[in-house]
Formats: structure tokens, sequence, C-alpha cells
């Protein structure tokens, strides 16, 4: 399956890194970007076949599989589109959009055209991802009652960071992420949400803390933010026991205790390159079984994430240009 990204930035660097001993199949065949030459450096460090100085030249390559859309939030829903116009499955870089309406409007077009569209939020995909579920199901820590997650890096001087119209702030760069790992072990049946979000000079979101309370009597606290260091753990605890993931966005190590005694360890997998291989090889399995979702992160869960986001910003009030009726 041959790859072209949209994007030249550090996000596309690190899905070169990951394709660029073509694992499973999948190459890394053409990159876009405004700035021809900024095209070809890019695809001379990685060997890629194909340079563009624009995405329209690029969508328009009749041997590119599927479209990998690594462009800042706010530019998400311009270039998927122009993907999806030109008949190319989309690989696209989470935030999915700058809000549900983007999102609801790309997953509709994608649907018409009959064509794959999926975000790529790369711990869906993981296979530690799933170790954890299976733990939890087995039901090794009991009854789960409480989930705590964190993701914070300092990144306050960063442009797409403190930039309204590229759709900045905490909650879409790094939020996402432990709102997607609370969705993944908790599920959706949320009854009340409460947050508190300290904004920046700009007028976005740099770091925030969101409680959720479930149906079911279960709480996850969380926290994200782009102010500080922190452990990246996660923790979900349970009436015999608990489970701690190091570095949710990407685990590398899960520890399982039963009386705060540790019983099990697992590490990820060896032949694992940087994780982001993994959302491209489910792109491919479903693009051969001519799928246009992944149950792995189905449309009306990237739908519902960022209905969430939306909800959250209204409340903190960041607006992003994009943004028509929050």
């Amino acid at each position: 399956m041959k790859i072209g990204i949209i994007g030249a930035g550090w996000i596309a660097h690190k899905m070169a890194q990951a394709l660029k001993d073509r694992p499973q199949g999948c190459e890394c065949y053409a990159i876009a970007s405004r700035s021809r030459e900024k095209a070809e450096a890019f695809a001379a460090q990685y060997h890629i076949p194909k340079a563009y100085g624009s995405y329209e030249e690029m969508v328009r390559d009749a041997d590119v599989d599927l479209v990998y859309v690594a462009t800042p939030h706010s530019h998400h829903y311009a270039h998927s589109r122009l993907a999806l116009e030109n008949g190319k499955p989309c690989l696209v870089e989470k935030a999915f959009t700058a809000n549900a309406s983007e999102a609801e409007g790309l997953i509709s077009l994608a649907r018409e055209k009959g064509l794959f569209i999926t975000e790529a939020i790369w711990t869906r995909y993981m296979p530690m991802s799933f170790k954890i579920k299976e733990l939890i199901e087995s039901g090794i820590i009991g009854e789960p009652r409480l989930l705590t997650a964190t993701l914070c890096y300092m990144m306050e001087n960063k442009e797409r960071i403190l930039r309204p119209e590229l759709c900045g702030g905490a909650l879409l760069d790094l939020g996402v992420y432990v709102l997607n790992f609370a969705r993944m072990y908790f599920g959706t049946d949320i009854i009340r949400t409460v947050s508190n979000c300290q904004m920046g000079p700009t007028g976005v979101d740099m770091q925030e803390c969101i409680s959720l309370s479930y149906r079911d009597g279960k709480m996850a606290n969380l926290q994200a933010g782009a102010l500080c260091l922190n452990d990246r753990q996660g923790i979900i605890s349970g009436t015999e026991g608990y489970i701690r993931v190091d570095n949710i966005n990407c685990p590398e190590l899960i520890e399982v205790y039963r009386n705060y005694e540790k019983v099990a360890t697992y590490r990820k997998p060896a032949d694992m390159v940087n994780g982001y291989e993994y959302q491209v090889f489910e792109c491919k399995r479903c693009l051969e079984a001519g799928l246009i979702e992944t149950p792995m992160m189905p449309h009306r869960e990237t739908i519902s994430i960022m209905r969430q986001m939306d909800a959250l910003r209204k409340e903190w009030g960041v607006i992003f240009p994009a943004d028509k009726s929050l």
C-alpha cells in the first residue's frame, strides 16, 4: 500500500520513520508540502519516491492508495476534503477536525463517496491498548471503579499550541489522549462532567482538569497541559487491584497489582518501530476488506469525542475561527 503524506511537519516525520522499512508492505510513497524545496528535502531524508510542492498535485497521483493528513488541526477539514474529492481514502491526524460540525461533514462526504476515513489517534490501534482492555475484562483487578490519566509536556511556546487560528491549546493536542484513554476503558455513558481550565495569553487553554462521572458509578479524573512535565501515567483502579500504564499516549509498560503487590508486567512489542505503524496496518486491512471505517475507531466515536471537546471549549470560552455555533 502506497501512502501519500500531506504536510511535512514533525508528526509527518514520525510517520515516515515508522514506514521507512516498508513494514507489512506499507510504503511512504509521496510527500506534499506547500514548499517544493521542503518536500524534496523530506523525500531525500526518507528515500520517498515522490515529492510534491502542492497538495493538489499529490492527491491527483493515481498511485497513492491512502492519504495521511498531517497538517495542523485547523487544516484537517480542508485537506481531508481535498483528498476525498479526488477519490482518496484518508487517515486524518488527531484531533480529527476543529469541531464536531467539521467531523460530521467529512464523514458524511466519505460515506457518500464510499471511501474509507479514520482518525489517526494512534493509541486506538496499539497492541498494548488491547492488552489493557483484555486485563480489565479478565477480572484480575476486580470491578473497575476509578480511572486517572495525565499527559503534560512543556509546550508553552509552540506556535501550534498558542495560535487560536491553528486550533491551538492543550485540549485538541493533549487532552484528546486522556479523553480517549477514559473512553477506551470506561465507555461513553457519562452523566456529569466537571472541569477547570487555565487560559493562556492568546485565549486558548493551556492546562485542564476534567472529571467524568458515569451512570454505573465509575469516575475518571483526567489532566492535560502544555505548561509542565509529568509522569504521563494512567491508573485503572478496581476492587481487587489496579493497572498502571506508563505513557498513556504510547503505552510502553503495563504493570498489574493485586492487593498492592505486582503480579504481572507487560512491555511494548519488541518489533514496534515507534507506534505510528499500527494505524497504517489497520487502514491497509480495512481497505483490503472494502470497509469505510474501522471498528478500532468508529466514526460515531470520533464525532462523539469532538462533541465532548466542543462542550468543554464552550464552557472555557475557547473559540476557534472554524467554530460557527459554539
